[in-house]
């Protein structure tokens, strides 16, 4: 907790005081990224980039519902790839079928979705075949 700021003593002398204090005892070279470049500080100023780091560390889009369904099942592939066994492969094109399925029924705002279900038992074979050794 800090200390209150003395009457007779302007807020400017006061905070650096306070500043200096700090830096005599080593507080700031034990802050995250001390001595590092500041990220970013390259790139023109944007009002809201905190908003959009924040949306990028939550995983949060702004994307159309009907685009960010197709970003998904366009992610699929590689996600399919990784998978470690069957059933996750499995788990991973319902899950997006699902979606799909209902974006079908129902269309999203945004563009045309342009999207149809991928073929489990296609996409499960395929996998296999890749994971056979040569």
């Amino acid at each position: 907790m800090t200390e209150r700021k003395p009457p007779g003593v302007s807020f400017e002398s006061w905070v650096d005081r306070q500043i200096n204090e700090a830096a005599e005892r080593g507080d700031f070279s034990r802050l995250p990224g001390f001595g590092k470049p500041i990220a970013g500080l390259e790139n023109p100023y944007d009002e809201a980039w905190w908003i959009k780091q924040k949306m990028q560390r939550e995983g949060v889009s702004m994307l159309p519902p009907a685009l960010a369904l197709r970003k998904e099942a366009e992610d699929v592939p590689a996600a399919v790839a990784a998978a470690r066994t069957e059933a996750e492969v499995r788990r991973i094109l319902t899950e997006v079928n699902e979606k799909i399925e209902r974006a079908i029924r129902m269309p999203p705002e945004g563009p045309p979705l342009q999207l149809k279900p991928f073929d489990v038992e296609g996409t499960v074979r395929d996998w296999r075949e890749d994971r056979r050794p040569a």
